[in-house]
């Protein structure tokens, strides 16, 4: 079943974007009377018939609607520095959102290589994985954020800062708690900073280490969010 991405849906007759239009129509050669689904972004499945195959404008009827399709009992928050290379976090982005992910937050270190994000591109990525996944909800992207303003606004119970230098740390599989929040701190490919860990630990955060082996910066993303998601699995 084809899934299209409106994020505002009212009523019970809906005109596709002419972007999607075209991909629903010319590409997919698609036509009236034939059966899609739409997600909203924020939870809603809407199962649709074609009722104008325009491939401009194209018309669908909402038959049905699945109300919080996939939502999870716990949540997930990932901040995590870019990297110089763009397409490695757009990758790291991509699996977090087929994985399983609430709320991604850029974050600016001391040793960040890359000051700079295209958000609307980032969206693009994570609106493409929502859609292949299958899920209803898209994860949260925050702008671009300082890691110490990060660090003073944390309000997720579980708080874990990955690091692998000099620090006695445990594996985060340790910390995390079951039906809980979670943030996770991924630091650039320079690591954080020994200052950026103590102001960490400061504010609440753990220490923690996501296995023996060195990991680049968008690898220990997604195994930080396939880890939470699995010891979260019912």
């Amino acid at each position: 079943m084809q899934i299209f991405y409106i994020p505002d849906i009212v009523g019970n007759s809906v005109t596709l974007p002419e972007d999607e239009s075209k991909h629903c129509i010319r590409v997919l050669r698609m036509a009236k009377g034939d059966e899609l689904q739409l997600v909203d972004g924020k939870g809603s499945l809407h199962h649709c018939t074609i009722s104008d195959d325009n491939a401009k404008r194209c018309a669908v009827s909402i038959n049905k609607t699945e109300l919080e399709f996939g939502k999870r009992s716990f949540k997930l928050h990932i901040a995590i520095a870019p990297t110089k290379n763009i397409e490695r976090i757009e990758w790291f982005l991509e699996k977090c959102t087929e994985i399983g992910i609430d709320e991604i937050t850029p974050i600016l270190c001391e040793h960040s290589e890359r000051k700079n994000i295209n958000e609307e591109r980032l969206e693009r990525v994570m609106v493409a994985a929502m859609k292949q996944s299958v899920k209803a909800y898209l994860p949260k992207l925050n702008p671009l954020t300082s890691i110490d303003k990060l660090l003073q606004n944390a309000t997720e119970s579980t708080k874990l800062i990955a690091y692998c230098g000099d620090f006695q740390n445990i594996h985060a599989k340790n910390l995390i708690k079951t039906g809980e929040s979670t943030l996770f701190l991924i630091g650039p490919e320079g690591d954080f900073s020994p200052s950026e860990v103590e102001k960490a630990v400061s504010n609440g955060f753990k220490v923690v280490g996501l296995g023996s082996s060195r990991l680049r910066t968008e690898t220990a993303g997604v195994v930080a969010c396939s880890l939470a998601n699995l010891l979260n699995e019912k």
